[in-house]
């Protein structure tokens, strides 16, 4: 069983190894890597001042695809390093059943991301990306132009389905 599971997961990073290389190959060589820096530094100055709703803009959808390929990475590394830990017969039974429980956290986060992103695309967004952390929650929506009252609907939709988070920030991608 747990050499299928390490050939499903070598097929899936070989397969996201094609998959970016194609992308890379295939684009058309500009680069946003300096401007997506500098956008993220300035959201995380934003974050830092402590304000709990936050709205700013980015642009390119390459940004956009490198947060969810980023997301998806780390997960299925957490996964793999989970699976491998409640797989184990030389661990004590505490620490196999806490990789068991954090196996099925990270189950229920990727579940509420997903319908988060669902019930924010039904609300005429292109796309949308969710990253929850505990009771943080970054939304990334592709728009046609950054609006705080949008901004304000989708905060309270999220704080109606989660219940109670700490913070909850949204960030436009700009529709070129």
């Amino acid at each position: 069983m747990l050499l299928k599971k390490q050939t499903v997961w070598l097929l899936t990073m070989l397969s996201l190894v094609v998959v970016l290389s194609v992308y890379y190959v295939t684009s058309d060589g500009k680069s946003n890597l300096a401007t997506t820096d500098q956008e993220e530094s300035k959201a995380g100055e934003e974050t830092a001042k402590g304000d709990e709703d936050i709205i700013s803009s980015v642009s390119g959808d390459e940004a956009f695809e490198e947060k969810r390929l980023t997301q998806m990475d780390e997960r299925s590394k957490m996964r793999e390093d989970l699976t491998e830990v409640a797989g184990s017969t030389d661990l004590p039974a505490e620490e196999i059943s806490a990789a068991k429980d954090q196996l099925d956290q990270l189950d229920e986060i990727a579940q509420k991301e997903e319908l988060l992103e669902t019930m924010i695309k039904a609300m005429d967004y292109e796309d949308v990306l969710v990253q929850a952390d505990g009771n943080n929650v970054k939304i990334t929506v592709k728009a046609d132009e950054p609006s705080r009252t949008q901004a304000n609907k989708i905060i309270q939709e999220v704080k109606n389905e989660l219940g109670k988070l700490e913070a909850v920030a949204v960030e436009f991608q700009v529709k070129k």
